[in-house]
């Protein structure tokens, strides 16, 4: 009995119509990339684990899928000693940050900084799939690396307005800076307890604020320092406000007081930019990746309950685990598979993507075809997208075809059409039909562009 054919918990096949309607949310997000002087660049699907591992933190580093040898992989192997890192030299991109830095330190002779670029590609994730979580899924980045400027920040921030008003998402951004999350970790007492802070309130949204606590309990922090984190973690008021607030509470932390004076400076510069999207400083955002060491940005969407759809961060010395100082970078992370959920949910994909063609040419025999195939060339020239039948089929099979593939005009071409030189098409929607001389392409793409 043959084996009934699946994929892999995580992944999704896509058809015609699907790969069309994200080919659409990939072309929007490109052509916001392009307009802000991005260049795109693209990385191999696997790294080499030493490249991957480390930069994720101890939950990311779980997530990765690696890559057995080729060959004999168990060869040799010492069945004593931990066997992955025996086995294992790959693994699959958990993002395409930590790849990204790679690419710029072995190539940057060859590149000049700052240096923008873009990449829309696939990553993976040994996660537990759920609705929104997958194992493989689509990530658009854009970074700037080279440069300390908050400018840059801004730009990433415009970007996030301009690619969710084009695609007519109304979401909200959040701002932190991880520095006011280190200054967190001084005032309660704990600075050697940062990871553990950011990891544990990076969880706030998702299990709530008396598991985070449990969970800050858990990893060694006193009671004390948690009922000071507390009531910062749930700090309201404007963004004035929280950063006047906050410089009371970091007096003491020269680190937490940098970074306010970063939230203050870019909320600023979002402030005089005349940024439409909704945004607010959020104390709780940590984002969970360790190489952050700036401003953090979460996207979430207003109308449809899903997770975060775009979020990013500024990152200092990434690039420096791989030989090369003192090149600070920023990027922004686009979910091309959450915003395909949220755009499908909210029906806000247009009326007529996916229709590979506007015109269908019937099959009404072999001497027919001959006559169309010029026609369908000139067409196709002209941009129109044209299909043959590829067999001389009964017409409701044919008419069939067009209608399940929403074909707009359908042309029925007999020998009375040939014997006269003339080419007919059917509007299919409003049944409007007319003929043409086979030359006349000007009066043909009028009649099918009205």
């Amino acid at each position: 009995m043959a084996q009934k054919p699946s994929i892999p918990k995580g992944t999704r096949d896509f058809g015609p119509q699907e790969t069309a309607e994200r080919n659409y949310i990939f072309d929007t997000i490109r052509r916001v990339f392009l307009t802000h002087g991005y260049s795109q660049i693209e990385t191999p699907s696997m790294e080499n684990l030493s490249t991957l591992l480390g930069k994720y933190g101890e939950e990311g580093d779980k997530l990765l899928f690696r890559i057995l040898n080729s060959g004999d992989a168990f060869a040799g192997v010492d069945f004593e000693k931990p066997l992955t890192s025996q086995v294992c030299e790959k693994g699959l991109r958990y993002d395409l940050t930590v790849p990204f830095a790679r690419f710029v330190v072995q190539h940057q002779n060859e590149i000049g900084f700052p240096f923008k670029r873009f990449q829309i590609q696939p990553v993976w994730r040994a996660d537990r799939p759920q609705k929104g979580r997958y194992r493989e899924f689509y990530q658009c980045d854009a970074d700037a690396i080279g440069s300390n400027s908050q400018l840059c920040e801004l730009e990433l921030v415009q970007i996030i307005d301009e690619v969710f008003d084009r695609l007519g998402i109304r979401v909200a951004l959040k701002i932190n800076n991880r520095k006011v999350l280190a200054g967190l970790a001084e005032i309660c007492g704990a600075p050697d307890k940062v990871v553990d802070i950011t990891v544990a309130i990076d969880k706030l949204d998702k299990i709530g604020l008396d598991a985070v606590k449990e969970e800050l309990l858990g990893k060694g922090l006193s009671a004390q320092a948690i009922a000071t984190l507390e009531p910062i973690l749930q700090l309201n008021g404007s963004n004035e406000q929280k950063i006047a607030v906050m410089r009371s509470q970091m007096a003491q932390s020269p680190t937490g007081l940098k970074g306010l004076d970063e939230l203050e400076e870019l909320v600023g510069f979002i402030g005089k930019a005349g940024v439409k999207i909704a945004y607010e400083i959020d104390l709780s955002l940590a984002r969970g990746l360790n190489y952050y060491t700036g401003a953090i940005f979460e996207v979430k969407a207003l109308d449809w309950e899903i997770g975060s759809i775009s979020g990013g961060g500024r990152y200092d010395n990434l690039t420096g685990i791989f030989g090369l100082p003192n090149m600070s970078g920023v990027g922004i992370s686009f979910g091309a598979d959450r915003i395909y959920d949220v755009l499908k949910g909210l029906g806000k994909f247009p009326g007529d993507l996916g229709y590979s063609a506007r015109i269908l040419f019937a099959n009404m025999g072999i001497s027919e075809v001959e006559y169309l195939l010029p026609v369908a060339s000139a067409l196709r020239r002209k941009g129109v997208a044209v299909e043959i039948y590829p067999d001389p089929a009964k017409l409701k099979k044919q008419f069939d075809y067009a209608d399940r593939k929403g074909i707009g005009f359908l042309s029925i071409t007999g020998g009375d059409e040939v014997a006269a030189g003339t080419v007919q098409f059917k509007n299919l929607a409003t049944g409007e039909q007319k003929s043409f001389a086979k030359d006349d392409l000007e009066s043909i793409l009028a009649f099918i562009n009205k």
